[in-house]
């Protein structure tokens, strides 16, 4: 299946039906008066998340939904039926933008978040709606209410709780197909990975989801290799794994380029926790790596671990600190969203 996380769609939804004029006329039965019903309502355009889905394949052979019209009302009084409604079936971690592609309408962020993104219109009344005591034969009845139309953006963020970051050919798919059993393609040249790809990591009893996305490299929040496109698939990460290749001639530079690039297209991404890996540990002698992390250490401040994704050397105790982190992340999410809990000591 070709993954999709983008997709443009014009929605419509469905007019109301139109009031009837009609009076009862029965044999014996004088000035039986207005009898017109009310037309129904049109349909409305819902959007869902559900499960067993991960990308936005299906809006690409079909993009146009169109709610139909509610029924007309007729005499006797009988009204019009309501038009069923449409709903759109999208994955969790899906967006909706207006079609600017700017102003966000809504955030599917969990499986059963539902949206109605258009409205359908009312249906009219009836001229049995408009007798009163002075008007006891009107002879006016409402059209329904026109649907709303809109063109909207579907944008989908995979649902991760840690991802892959690094330049082109730093491992990072050699470490999803080692610690998973996703199976990416793997080459020894540039931008094997085309699309995001997911794989659930198993560390002891418990398992968390890594996400792997296409490598960046400089000036790709100007649109060179593929752009910043994918970085949207790690925003809800709780953590980010920052692959450094330790052949490189300046693994400094190769990470500065990556947190440069973070930081041009969010800032709160850039902010995320993170974790960073010298990975080909297995290519280099123990002296190079030893000589290579004292620099990176001087000059970045910061320590990483070593692993090598190809003989998984340290890979198990990488996948451990970032459980820790994604533990942690979890709790504090629960205990947030935990009605009535509070923080203070209680008093009496």
């Amino acid at each position: 299946m070709k993954f999709l996380d983008q997709a443009k769609v014009y929605v419509r939804s469905g007019d109301g039906g139109a009031g009837s004029v009609s009076f009862r006329r029965e044999k014996f039965i004088e000035m039986g008066g207005p009898d017109g019903g009310d037309g129904g309502k049109g349909g409305d355009i819902w959007i869902e998340a559900v499960d067993g889905l991960n990308t936005l394949i299906d809006y690409r052979y079909q993009q146009h939904f169109k709610a139909s019209t509610g029924g007309h009302g007729m005499g006797r009084l009988r009204a019009g039926a309501n038009s069923p409604d449409i709903t759109l079936k999208v994955p969790a971690g899906t967006q909706v933008f207006e079609e600017d592609n700017e102003t966000m309408v809504a955030d599917l962020a969990k499986v059963g978040d539902r949206f109605r993104i258009a409205k359908g219109g009312n249906g009219g009344f009836g001229n049995a709606y408009f007798k009163s005591s002075t008007n006891r034969a009107p002879r006016n009845a409402n059209p329904g209410q026109e649907g709303e139309e809109r063109w909207i953006w579907l944008r989908l963020k995979l649902i991760a709780d840690a991802g892959l970051l690094g330049l082109p050919n730093a491992g990072k798919s050699t470490l999803l197909a080692a610690v998973s059993a996703a199976k990416p393609k793997i080459a020894d040249y540039p931008f094997t990975t085309l699309h995001p790809q997911l794989g659930v990591v198993r560390v002891g009893t418990q398992s968390f989801v890594l996400a792997d996305i296409p490598g960046l490299i400089e000036g790709a929040h100007e649109g060179h290799g593929l752009g910043t496109r994918f970085l949207g698939h790690v925003e809800r990460c709780a953590v980010l794994l920052h692959l450094v290749d330790v052949t490189s001639e300046d693994p400094v530079k190769d990470y500065r380029i990556i947190r440069k690039e973070l930081k041009a297209y969010s800032p709160q991404l850039a902010e995320k926790t993170e974790v960073i890996a010298f990975n080909k540990s297995d290519l280099l002698p123990p002296e190079d790596i030893e000589a290579k992390l004292k620099d990176f250490k001087k000059r970045v401040r910061k320590q990483p671990i070593v692993i090598s994704g190809a003989t998984t050397k340290g890979v198990p105790e990488a996948m451990k600190k970032l459980l820790e982190i994604i533990g942690s992340s979890r709790s504090s999410a629960r205990t947030e969203d935990a009605p009535g809990v509070s923080t203070e000591e209680w008093r009496p």
